[in-house]
C-alpha cells in the first residue's frame, strides 16, 4: 500500500497524518524548552537599557572581568551557561540600581569567592597563585643549570684506561 493511500485512509478515520503529528510533537517540545529556559537571566547579546552611558560602560566592563564559575575559562560575558546568565542579570540590576563597580565585585566575590575574578587580589590565600609562575621559572632554571654543569663535568673527564687509549689512537690513525 502506498504512503499516500495510507495517509488518506488515516485522515478518513479521523487520525492525524504522520507529518502533522510530527509537527505537533516538535511544537510541543519547543514550547517545553521555552518554559524551561532560565527566567530572568540576561542572555548573550540581549539589548539592555541603561539610564546613563557610565552605567552601560560599567556593566560591560564588569561582565568582561568576572569569570563564569561553571565554564571556568570564560567570562560571564562569553559564557552560555545558565549561571552566567543569572550573574549578568545580577550585575545589570545592581548597575541600574546605582551600585558602583567595587560594590558589585565585592558582592560577587562574597557570593562566589575570589575565583570569580579574573585577576584575584594578592592575599594570603592567593599568594601561591601569584608566586607560582616565578617559583616554577626559578626551579626550572636551577634544574637546567644542574644538567648543563653535570654534562660539562662529564665531558671534561677523560679518564680512559690504557687499553682504551690505545684503541683510540688506532682509530685516529685508521688502523
Amino acid at each position: 500500500m502506498s504512503t499516500r493511500l495510507f495517509t488518506a485512509l488515516q485522515a478518513r478515520r479521523g487520525e492525524t497524518p504522520r507529518g502533522l503529528r510530527e509537527l505537533l510533537v516538535a511544537l510541543f517540545l519547543l514550547a517545553g524548552a521555552a518554559m524551561a529556559a532560565p527566567a530572568g537571566a540576561v542572555s548573550i547579546g540581549e539589548p539592555l537599557e541603561f539610564e546613563t552611558e557610565e552605567q552601560e560602560e560599567q556593566y560591560y566592563t564588569l561582565v568582561r572581568q568576572l569569570r563564569c564559575t561553571v565554564c571556568q575559562t570564560e567570562t560571564i560575558y562569553e559564557s552560555p551557561a545558565e549561571l552566567a546568565g543569572d550573574m549578568r542579570r545580577r550585575v545589570y540590576e545592581m548597575t541600574v540600581d546605582g551600585y558602583d563597580k567595587d560594590e558589585i565585585v565585592d558582592f560577587m566575590t562574597a557570593r562566589y569567592g575570589d575565583y570569580v575574578r579574573y585577576n584575584p587580589p594578592l592575599q594570603m590565600n592567593t599568594a601561591l597563585l601569584w608566586v607560582s609562575p616565578f617559583l616554577l621559572l626559578v626551579i626550572g632554571g636551577v634544574a637546567w643549570l644542574q644538567v648543563v654543569r653535570h654534562r660539562q663535568q662529564k665531558a671534561a673527564q677523560t679518564d680512559l684506561s690504557e687499553s682504551e687509549r690505545r684503541a683510540l689512537e688506532r682509530f685516529r690513525r685508521g688502523d
